[in-house]
């Protein structure tokens, strides 16, 4: 497995390791594991290493019209210095490839961050029908991302001598010891909070610099378990589990992160039809209404035992104290129904809601 830059310093902090598409990153830390990591980025801070994360860059003449006609948000609807969602399709079935952040550097160079697992793909699917002069090159190796998430986010970027307090979606390029770092106002936690894209070569003192400034605000380091409770309560999708190959973004509720009004995207054809006439399973959130957690893979049925979909993310909500989930249910099932699913062959009760299942932080 791949590894990433700080590798020797999670060590030292007591990681616990786990695969991430392909790559040995920190599932949790020693002192408190995932309950104290989740609780310091909902009421503090911490920071998060997501060097797994793909990087690419597409850049030349025409290079933003040219991701533009591919991935399916609109980069119209934003200007250069700011960072949008998006998702790359397959043109055939309008699966899921990945989603993925945009940058808009300018018209003519575009930074991507896929997920670990996808960026090649990805990078393979542009390169191979950009057009003359616009050149994608797969940079994942290339640079550290750190997320530093929750609410004391900006008084730690202040105290390590990096911008804060730009708008939602937005970043700026900073100068950090000698070295290029883009600071976003991003993250994948529903809290506010940053992600920074530095040199691979950095990272080490970067992130020793966020832990000696965050020390005041009792940042915690974060392992993925805690970004995977944290995205979960937010409702935010995984690839590989919430949206896929098999799932198309009109079933995982992604509508709003598609471009309807563009004349070309991948899989425009086929999901403006699914959307006409409407998806024959969606993605819903699910509550429980005793003891039971849902997992990946459960089974959901109706009031009367009839099977109406699968659980596709679930876990322990730390902040709600009970379990929640996304599943995808048939279109038939609405908000506000009741299901059970099928918890080790027990069937538990849960409620259909429509997520977040906790309040995000204001975006202003």
């Amino acid at each position: 497995m791949r590894r990433s830059p700080l590798h020797d310093r999670h060590q030292a902090l007591g990681a616990k390791f786990a695969e991430f598409g392909g790559w040995e990153m920190p599932l949790e830390y020693a002192g408190g594991g995932v309950l104290r990591e989740h609780a310091a980025v909902r009421s503090g801070v911490g920071v998060f290493d997501v060097s797994h994360l793909g990087k690419a860059r597409v850049s030349g003449p025409g290079a933003a019209d040219y991701v533009d006609a591919t991935l399916s948000n609109s980069l119209a609807r934003i200007e250069p210095g700011k960072a949008q969602y998006t998702l790359c399709c397959d043109d055939a079935t309008g699966g899921v490839v990945d989603d993925l952040i945009a940058y808009l550097r300018g018209h003519d160079e575009v930074f991507l961050v896929p997920n670990a697992a996808n960026c090649a793909e990805v990078v393979a699917r542009l390169a191979a029908q950009a057009p003359d002069g616009v050149e994608v090159v797969d940079l994942h190796d290339d640079f550290v991302v750190l997320a530093v998430q929750g609410p004391r986010s900006d008084d730690v970027l202040a105290a390590a001598g990096l911008p804060a307090g730009h708008g939602y979606m937005s970043f700026v390029q900073a100068g950090w010891q000698g070295a290029p770092v883009t600071v976003c106002r991003a993250g994948y936690t529903g809290e506010r909070g940053y992600e920074l894209v530095a040199p691979a070569h950095t990272g080490p003192d970067l992130w020793d610099a966020i832990l000696a400034a965050g020390e005041a605000y009792g940042i915690a380091a974060c392992g993925l378990g805690a970004r995977d409770t944290l995205r979960t309560e937010m409702g935010y999708p995984l690839h590989g589990q919430d949206i896929s190959l098999d799932i198309t973004p009109v079933q995982a509720r992604l509508g709003w992160a598609v471009g309807w009004k563009k004349p070309a995207f991948w899989g425009r054809a086929v999901l403006s039809a699914e959307r006409a006439t409407g998806p024959a399973r969606r993605l819903l959130g699910l509550e429980s209404r005793g003891r039971g957690i849902p997992r990946p893979g459960m089974s959901v049925v109706d009031a009367d035992g009839a099977p109406v979909g699968v659980v596709t993310s679930g876990t322990f909500s730390p902040t709600r104290r009970m379990g929640i989930g996304l599943a995808l249910l048939d279109a038939r099932v609405n908000e506000g129904d009741e299901v059970a699913v099928d918890v080790r062959g027990r069937r538990e009760a849960f409620a259909v809601r429509r997520p977040p299942f906790v309040e995000a932080s204001p975006t202003s």
